[in-house]
């Protein structure tokens, strides 16, 4: 693995001011060879609250629906977010992250609009013709407990990835990238699926900051597998992020390439060829050419808080790679005075490790369980909510 204080140019890096001199010539080489560069250009927005509920969740939280409006192209479908504050806190920290099935299937809430978007069908009806049915309601309920995040004085942001890309090759061309950097075969460095949603995760802070019942300062970036990949590379272009949770993200999120365990580049831009910037395809037989490896990506969170999670029944996402990536932070969180991992061994189930930079395995397959949702709560008690 790359030494991350040693620069391509054979230079150590030893303060933090070189490191944070650093930080914009790794971003630039994540930005050309894996995710693709961001577009500089702003799309002017419009915030529209669509309803207030202050007694959801038996009357312990507020209820708001909020959509994101781009007032320039008012065909495009609008990012719609989920936000529930608990009521006996004020201006609470807030997780800020995506879900998978629509913001209707993390509650059974009637009062949540049911998404008109493109969803991927599903044979038990749930999902009919690309459209959601209110069977549908609270069907990823468990992914996201929030009677218990309510309950530890937390807010929830959410919405659903597709209301910026729909997830299969041809859905930039209803999305953001139909009007924000379109695909070109001339472009190697061209944005893809995982850069939008990280620039989605940005424009839901955006929200936040203006929105007095959270504390956007204190805003974590949460994903779950390819959106935990989009948590992290927003995390590290996006500063404002108090800190960020990748759970179970695997190849092209926290999992080191160079390993090439489980998910490899070659499975993934074969499977998902509109995830990552072309560019990354020419590594799809060669990771050991890559100039870098995913623990420098975790690295530019530095110094802010980082938890890397894994599943046992995971072996696809690589658990291993994700906790050796995440201990190899532990040089540069430590020129800010931080404590990362800690520790070279990988440590059994349900036994987390680290302080600024956290790691855990559960056992289980590949989802987000109650389990998960502790260890990140708890985390974030120590390390943002007393910021």
């Amino acid at each position: 693995m790359p030494d991350p204080l040693v620069t391509q140019a054979g230079k150590r890096i030893t303060t933090t001011r070189q490191w944070e001199s650093h930080r914009p010539v790794l971003l630039k080489q994540f930005a050309t060879q894996v995710y693709g560069a961001t577009p500089e250009r702003r799309l002017a927005t419009r915030y529209e609250v669509k309803s207030v509920d202050s007694s959801a969740l038996g009357g312990t939280a507020i209820r708001k629906q909020i959509s994101i409006i781009w007032t320039e192209y008012p065909n495009l479908p609008s990012l719609d977010i989920l936000l529930y504050v608990p009521k006996s806190v004020k201006r609470p920290p807030v997780f800020v992250g995506f879900n998978y099935m629509g913001n209707h299937s993390i509650s059974t809430e009637p009062g949540i609009a049911l998404s008109t978007h493109w969803l991927p069908n599903r044979p038990d009806g749930k999902v009919v013709n690309n459209r959601a049915t209110e069977a549908a309601r609270g069907v990823q309920l468990s992914r996201w407990p929030l009677e218990l995040i309510i309950s530890k004085g937390y807010s929830v942001a959410t919405a659903y990835y597709g209301d910026l890309e729909p997830d299969h090759p041809e859905g930039w061309k209803t999305g953001i990238r139909s009007v924000l950097g379109p695909p070109t075969a001339k472009k190697s460095d061209g944005w893809q699926a995982i850069g939008v949603w990280a620039w989605g995760m940005s424009r839901m802070l955006d929200y936040l900051e203006t929105d007095g019942l959270v504390d956007a300062k204190r805003a974590i970036a949460l994903g779950h597998s390819r959106q935990g990949k989009a948590a992290l590379w927003a995390g590290a272009q996006d500063t404002r992020f108090a800190a960020v949770i990748a759970n179970e993200s695997g190849e092209g999120g926290a999992a080191l390439s160079k390993r090439v365990f489980g998910e490899t580049i070659l499975r993934l831009n074969t499977s998902f060829p509109h995830w990552f910037c072309p560019q990354y395809q020419t590594y799809n037989n060669r990771p050991e050419a890559l100039p870098f490896d995913q623990h420098q990506l975790l690295a530019l969170i530095a110094p802010r808080p980082l938890y890397v999670a894994s599943a046992q029944g995971d072996q696809w996402a690589d658990p291993k790679g994700e906790f050796m990536s995440a201990r190899q932070t532990d040089p540069v969180y430590k020129l800010y005075g931080k404590k990362g991992i800690g520790t070279d061994d990988w440590p059994p189930v349900h036994t987390p490790v680290g302080e600024t930079v956290r790691y855990h395995i559960r056992t289980g397959e590949h989802d987000v369980k109650r389990y998960d949702w502790e260890q990140f709560l708890d985390f974030a008690d120590q390390q943002v909510k007393r910021r």
